[in-house]
């Protein structure tokens, strides 16, 4: 089996505020293909552990292969990072010294045909991510009253033809069920919108259902609230900032999150932002870090990357 190629995102940078250190334990809650994984390992060394947690079981399954040099310092769990808390203790861990979630999509779920996720492929409307999950995309397009797709086009996609779209949906799906990606596509652009790939013009102009796409994968997979619920339960796995008998106090577990569209870095800097009102945290990123000039030229998957990280007190 060919194993497929993934170029992490950030990767120095998530080094670099992470900070991991020898025999240090750390999660990465969205182990995709295992990039930053390798990376995190690297500097924990063989007295460390790495916690790696996808709901992917393809991507899982590759990660195991990726990570076999690291096998004895590996501890991989199948599940929705929404279940953190008790995904890690599930592993024998109380407290780990830091966490990363790399949000949204992979790059190798987008290039997999089957899945569904990309505009730009011939495949059936599926969209999930657990393979396992009962919600498609089909469903959603072929069941969802207007007024509901209108609404997550709006909320999920940003999408300023949200009403347009839901209807020109609901009036396709009578003649005949939408099955395909490129059934869908056909639906929002007309038939020349399926018949090529697209690539954004000279005035960054985007195909017409890539916030439909994003909207839509958002629904199946609940990615946002996914997101609500796990971050209070990472939080709580750092471990705290110590000292004791007048020496320097031991700095504290860090959370680094990287996303890539408005609505997840959102709610992750209101997050961040309301943990340090409380005391809690401290922000090590005054900013949003984002990728080199460099990084986004080698990698146009990485332009859009938004990093914060934490550090708990």
């Amino acid at each position: 089996m060919t194993i497929p190629k993934h170029i992490p995102v950030l990767t120095d940078e998530v080094i670099r505020l992470l900070d991991p250190k020898t025999g240090d334990t750390f999660v990465d809650a969205t182990l995709g293909l295992g990039g930053h994984a390798a990376a995190i390992l690297e500097h924990i060394g063989p007295h460390g552990k790495l916690i790696g947690i996808d709901q992917d079981e393809q991507a899982l399954q590759i990660a195991r292969t990726n990570l076999r040099p690291y096998q004895n310092q590996l501890a991989l769990v199948f599940g929705n990072f929404r279940n953190i808390g008790q995904l890690v203790k599930g592993t024998g861990t109380r407290l780990v010294d830091g966490i990363l979630f790399d949000l949204g999509l992979s790059s190798y779920q987008l290039d997999a045909r089957a899945r569904g996720f990309s505009f730009n492929k011939q495949a059936n409307l599926d969209m999930r991510m657990d393979t396992k999950g009962s919600l498609t995309a089909e469903i959603v397009v072929n069941s969802y009253p207007r007024e509901k797709l209108a609404e997550i086009f709006r909320e999920y996609g940003e999408e300023p033809k949200a009403h347009i779209f839901a209807r020109k949906i609901v009036e396709a799906r009578k003649k005949r069920r939408i099955v395909t990606t490129q059934d869908l596509v056909e639906v929002i652009g007309g038939p020349q919108a399926a018949k090529q790939p697209w690539r954004a013009g000279r005035r960054g102009r985007i195909h017409p259902a890539t916030r439909v796409f994003q909207a839509l994968r958002i629904e199946v997979n609940d990615e946002l609230n996914a997101i609500r619920e796990a971050l209070p339960q990472a939080v709580e796995l750092l471990r705290p900032a110590s000292g004791r008998n007048g020496h320097p106090a031991l700095r504290g577990g860090r959370l680094a999150v990287i996303s890539f569209h408005s609505l997840e870095d959102r709610i992750v800097k209101r997050f961040f932002q309301d943990l340090k009102t409380g005391g809690s945290v401290n922000i090590l990123t005054k900013k949003a870090v984002t990728p080199s000039w460099s990084e986004a030229s080698r990698n146009r998957r990485a332009r859009s990357a938004k990093l914060r990280v934490i550090e708990k007190i």
